[in-house]
């Protein structure tokens, strides 16, 4: 295939050489910039073949690119495009390209920028199981590359997904079979999916305040009005939240683990919000992407673990145990609702990677997982009491949240210019302030993350934090 942006428009009816038409079509890509420095050419072979012209003459199209400083032949890398003279080139027809927007305002210094000190979502590199998960990683691709053209199912792999089922039974207390899991690319695509399956246009959501932004947004980008109430040291205020939006037609909530405060859900607030659900026939979507890292005592049970009626959709991610870049997540829905949800995300969702797919259900089956969190949370629990000790022999107060450590900061503090701050110093805690919907509630804060406080970044990074936070409390 022809590079994206790159077309081709052969005349041979031209008494314009077929060689130069070629230069021709690719020069205007390298100007517009269809074509960036660096860009790779196709082989001579392989354009010939697409273009069903001699080898030859793609090759003397290529000789007049050269010629004009354009393109450059690189060995085993093939032909690529010259490093940019701006100057010499046209300027774009097409208008600039708009820069993406921040998700999450704040949460991280830029798109695939490495990770920082006190960074929120950064599991702890050198707690990486590398060997293991690079020998199961191997052993999926030489099994899976046997199956390439099979139509994978739209749920996940089938083995993967018994291993989640069976997983969940012993941590979050669970009971489901592995019809009722659909594996997902992460957290943003579960929620997506039980949105889509269940919720109506136009319907009211009750969403907790403070809480995670994205999941507004997704709701609102699904047709969907959220509506914010408070989140106190028993969670979410069930009461204040059906007063305030008694026809919602779903709850999305943290029961286990609230972020950023820390707090988890109380028995009586759990029973009420179930009992509500079975009342008006609503949908709860339990957010539990922090669960597995409580790191107080025993972890409390799932929601889901308590729903007899079946009204609970519960989420999961590997992102916060094993990184993002496992790229794997989970939804578990009620056995009413199951082949919907596979319907739906046979249409709505991208594929999970099988190969990953297959490598963490070797993961899981051979034991490494609980082995992995359980040395995972020691290490956490160790590094957040490192971290608290040190703001508190500071005079600083703070708060766990669950892997971090919750700073509020002085009531006229900018806590988003607090954050490009302490980026501009190497290290990069998360602002509060953008978690809030309601002004009244809203507070100025920062979550300091431990999960990456080694010993370097102890003594290179905590002055740094110490230093700024002594300048922004009261």
């Amino acid at each position: 295939m022809t590079r994206p942006g790159l077309v081709f428009d052969i005349d041979r009816s031209r008494r314009r050489a077929i060689a130069d038409q070629i230069a021709g079509s690719i020069r205007a890509a390298i100007g517009d910039g269809r074509l960036p420095d660096g860009a790779r050419l196709p082989s001579w072979v392989d354009l010939a073949a697409q273009l069903g012209v001699a080898r030859g003459t793609v090759r003397r199209a290529y000789e007049i690119l050269a010629d004009e400083q354009l393109v450059i032949a690189s060995g085993a890398s093939g032909t690529l495009v010259a490093p940019s003279r701006a100057a010499e080139r046209p300027a774009a027809s097409r208008p600039a390209v708009e820069a993406l927007p921040d998700p999450m305002p704040g949460m991280t210094p830029a798109y695939e920028a490495p990770s920082l000190p006190f960074q929120n979502g950064v599991p702890a590199q050198e707690a990486y199981p590398v060997k293991v998960w690079a020998r199961l990683l191997g052993r999926a691709a030489r099994a899976r590359s046997f199956e390439s053209t099979v139509q994978p199912d739209p749920r996940g792999d089938p083995g993967l997904r018994a291993q989640i089922a069976a997983h969940l039974a012993v941590a979050r207390g669970i009971a489901c079979a592995p019809d009722q899991v659909v594996v997902t690319t992460g957290f943003r695509a579960g929620l997506t999916l039980a949105i889509a399956a269940r919720a109506r246009p136009g319907a009211e959501a009750l969403v907790e305040d403070p809480g995670f932004p994205v999941i507004r947004r997704s709701l609102e980008w699904q047709g969907l009005r959220p509506v914010a109430s408070p989140v106190d040291a028993e969670g979410l205020d069930v009461a204040r939240a059906v007063a305030r939006a008694p026809e919602a037609a779903l709850a999305v909530v943290s029961a286990c683990q609230h972020a950023p405060l820390g707090s988890a859900l109380s028995p009586a607030r759990r029973r009420a919000l179930l009992d509500w659900a079975d009342r008006t026939g609503a949908w709860i979507i339990e957010d539990d992407f922090l669960a597995e890292l409580q790191l107080d005592g025993r972890a409390t049970p799932a929601l889901a673990a308590e729903d007899a009626r079946g009204s609970v959709i519960h989420l999961g991610t590997f992102a916060k145990t094993l990184g993002q870049m496992i790229g794997l997540g989970f939804v578990v829905s009620p056995l009413s609702i199951a082949p919907r949800m596979a319907e739906v995300a046979a249409h709505i969702l991208p594929a999970p990677c099988p190969v990953a797919q297959r490598g963490l259900m070797h993961f899981l089956e051979e034991g490494h997982y609980l082995r992995h969190l359980r040395r995972t949370k020691a290490l956490y629990a160790e590094r957040r009491g490192r971290l608290l000790a040190a703001l508190a022999g500071a005079g600083i107060e703070a708060a766990p949240s669950g892997p971090a450590a919750l700073v509020w900061l002085r009531a006229d503090v900018d806590d988003r210019a607090f954050q490009q701050e302490a980026w501009s110093r190497g290290i990069a805690p998360g602002p509060v302030s953008s978690w809030f919907v309601d002004p009244a509630l809203r507070r100025p804060g920062t979550l300091i993350c431990a999960t990456n406080f080694d010993a370097r970044a102890e003594a290179v990074a905590l002055p740094r934090l110490l230093d700024l936070l002594a300048r922004h409390l009261d």
